[in-house]
């Protein structure tokens, strides 16, 4: 499994109600992409980066996502370039499905 940290630096600061409104306006788009288990969306507290956490099969899912259509996508949301970090996850503990899951 692969984790990717998405994040956004905001041109300007918005607030973490804003940040809530657009993160629900873009969460659809992320229901039943190919590879995706899980994607929790994040707001720093210096209000001014916003991005995302991914949990992926694969790599080559979570590179499928990141094309450039995508990042134009972002450019316009947000207004900036966004910075993907790809890190392994061999091992994930589950605690609302009390599992715990090894990529092997």
């Amino acid at each position: 499994m692969i984790t990717t940290i998405t994040t956004f630096q905001l041109p300007k600061s918005i607030t973490l109600e804003e940040a809530r409104t657009i993160f629900l306006s873009t969460a659809p788009k992320y229901q039943d992409v190919a590879g995706l288990i899980r994607k929790v969306y994040i707001y720093s507290e210096d209000d001014n980066t916003v991005g995302g956490i991914y949990l992926w099969n694969s790599r080559a899912d979570a590179e499928a996502m990141y094309t450039e259509s995508w990042k134009a996508f972002v450019r316009e949301k947000y207004g900036t370039d966004p910075s993907v970090t790809y890190l392994e996850s061999p091992v994930v503990v589950d605690n609302v499905t009390h599992e715990i899951i090894s990529d092997e």
